[in-house]
């Protein structure tokens, strides 16, 4: 039951709908049903899947453009709150990352972009009365447009794991390192998921809530990958020649819940790794702030 299906191939990469997707056309159209005719249930399931459409080509433009700098995508997932492209390695140098994030919203921007054009070829509505009164397969062509300016907008919000966020990393990488790069970020991603979570509350809207447990969950979780990326690409004699630790002078904060415990657990504060062996702390190794992979 717990799967994705697949919708099918583009430039190579996966297209996948997770099954929770279905229930995004399904609250849409119950939703809406006693608010007018059926039609206009009907016509917002139909905008909602043109909108994930247009989040389908978003995921490729983030896609092709890691394809450039040598970074294949293992597929494109949709969810009820947008898509997921996986990249088989998050880029590392700065420039790479900024151009891989720019390139979802800029697709956004060249859709409305091309809708405008198309529209106005078709004689549409030069002003903002005529547009909200149009109907039909123009105003169709509007609240798409509308929408796909708002996802490059919605998506540049300067919070991990969001594009903005990921573009606002790249920026802060070039003078502070990737690590505290972003540490920043997920820490705005922190602050927006708790915005976002109250607006849930206050509102009613589930899918806010969604998203906030989204942007939390997965910026926290880069960012333990992060710092352990960054403490395993220390100098071999940095492991090799670290003293045990000695809790005289540093205190373990936090202990594994396995008293058997052998791996390596992140202290926030002292900014280190603590190096744990069959339940004893045995290695503290630093990850400076500028720390450059």
């Amino acid at each position: 039951m717990f799967r994705s299906w697949k919708l099918g191939t583009a430039f190579g990469i996966g297209i996948y709908v997770h099954w929770t997707f279905l229930l995004l056309p399904a609250w849409v159209f119950l939703s809406n049903l006693g608010l007018g005719p059926v039609s206009v249930a009907l016509y917002l399931v139909l905008l909602t899947v043109g909108v994930f459409g247009c989040i389908v080509l978003h995921e490729l433009g983030h896609a092709l453009m890691a394809r450039y700098f040598g970074i294949e995508t293992r597929d494109i997932t949709l969810y009820p709150i947008g898509g997921v492209a996986r990249l088989a390695q998050l880029p590392e140098r700065p420039w790479e990352e900024f151009s891989i994030a720019v390139a979802g919203p800029a697709v956004n921007v060249a859709i409305a972009g091309l809708l405008g054009v198309a529209l106005s070829a078709l004689g549409g509505p030069a002003d903002l009365r005529g547009v909200l009164e149009a109907d039909g397969l123009v105003a169709f062509g509007y609240h798409l447009l509308a929408a796909n300016l708002f996802l490059a907008l919605f998506n540049l919000i300067p919070a991990f794991p969001m594009d903005g966020g990921r573009i606002l990393r790249a920026l802060l990488a070039v003078r502070l390192g990737q690590l505290r790069a972003t540490e920043i970020a997920a820490g705005l991603g922190v602050g927006i998921a708790v915005l976002f979570f109250g607006l849930a509350i206050l509102n009613g809207q589930p899918g806010l809530f969604l998203l906030a447990l989204f942007v939390f969950f997965l910026g926290q979780q880069e960012l333990a990958m992060i710092r352990w990326r960054a403490a395993r690409r220390q100098p071999a004699g940095d492991w090799l020649d670290a003293a045990p630790v000695d809790e005289a002078t540093y205190t373990v904060r936090e202990r594994p819940a396995d008293p058997h415990f052998t791996g390596f657990t992140w202290d926030p504060v002292a900014r280190l790794w603590v190096r744990w062996h069959d339940g004893r702390a045995v290695h503290a190794v630093a990850v400076e702030g500028d720390y450059q992979p």
